[in-house]
């Protein structure tokens, strides 16, 4: 009895097993509902579906939402694009949206832009509703030296030929940024800027900014413009102070070359007074050699000194004559 138990209840196992199986290979419901939606797609393909690791929910679905917006498509597209890694459903809304926009665009350039990595169905609908970009505060300086501090909201809309291998939103703003630098440098005064800000949006809507970018720039409008700090004379007050530090420093050096050439005749003065006193010293060695061997006698030595004494004199003299001179 047992035994009889154990193989029906295997038996029922198996069936649930089959028709399990025979449903996931054979959605049914799918190809009824794609059927109802005048989809006609064989029950084989669904089941190359499965085996081939593809959703059938997915494709079928997205091949009704397609069909009933009047576009036309293949599965075996599909298929492709979603084991190439790509997101069928964002495509496919994509292609509706753009189809009800009059927007041309074609499955192959929706599924390169999908794999290329951006949001096609976002940048479909981008180009029917442009997109405002804040820029941060961008500082220039005029040609009076002040600096100025603005702000800008450029509005974009999507190139969808451009979405791949465009620049994205980063560049747009880069290039804005040094327009508006640019624009505020060329002036000659802050107060024109001030007083025509919509010249800075004229001048950087010139410069064709969205070249090479996923972006059509439609307006820029500057949002805020503030005065900020006087450059120039930061600039002047800092030349200053290096030209200041210079020439001290040159003073410094001449200062230096100075001392060392005093200290450097002081040496040579001192070593000339040593020379002197070297010589000096000389003197009565000389006498006393000349004593010994009769070159000098004794009375040419008291003449020799009553000259000294004479020539001592005479300067005594002529130095007291000429401080009683200055006197009157």
């Amino acid at each position: 009895m047992s035994g009889t138990f154990l193989l029906w209840l295997l038996f029922i196992i198996l069936i649930i097993v089959f028709i399990w199986l025979f449903f996931y290979f054979i959605p049914l419901g799918l190809w009824f509902s794609a059927v109802f939606a005048r989809v006609y797609v064989p029950i084989g393909q669904l089941i190359g579906m499965r085996i081939r690791k593809v959703p059938p929910s997915i494709i079928i679905n997205a091949l009704v939402s397609a069909t009933k917006a009047g576009l036309h498509l293949k599965t075996d597209e599909l298929e492709a694009h979603y084991l190439a890694g790509g997101n069928v459903r964002s495509v496919v809304n994509a292609l509706i949206s753009a189809d009800k926009a009059n927007i041309n665009l074609d499955f192959k350039a929706a599924t390169a832009i999908d794999l290329a990595g951006r949001n096609v169905l976002e940048a479909v609908q981008m180009s029917v509703n442009p997109k405002v970009i804040n820029t941060p505060a961008v500082t220039a300086v005029a040609k009076d030296g002040i600096q100025l501090i603005c702000k800008a909201r450029v509005t974009v809309r999507a190139n969808i030929r451009q979405l791949v291998g465009g620049a994205g939103e980063e560049t747009v703003l880069a290039r804005v940024g040094e327009g508006i630098v640019s624009s505020i440098g060329s002036a000659a005064s802050h107060k024109e800027v001030l007083e025509n800000p919509d010249s800075i949006s004229r001048v950087v809507l010139e410069k064709g900014l969205d070249a090479g970018t996923a972006f059509e720039i439609l307006s820029i409008d500057i949002a805020d413009i503030d005065v900020g700090k006087n450059i120039g004379a930061v600039l002047q007050m800092d030349q200053a102070n290096a030209d200041k530090n210079i020439a001290q420093a040159r003073a410094e050096e001449r200062r230096a070359m100075a001392v060392a050439l005093e200290q450097e005749m002081k040496a040579k003065a001192q070593e000339a007074r040593a020379k002197v006193i070297e010589a000096e010293v000389q003197i009565p060695l000389a006498m006393a050699e000349a004593f010994r061997s009769g070159n000098l006698g004794i009375m040419d030595y008291y003449r020799m000194r009553n000259i000294e004494a004479d020539t001592q004199m005479r300067d005594s003299i002529s130095k007291s004559t000429d401080s009683s001179a200055k006197k009157s």
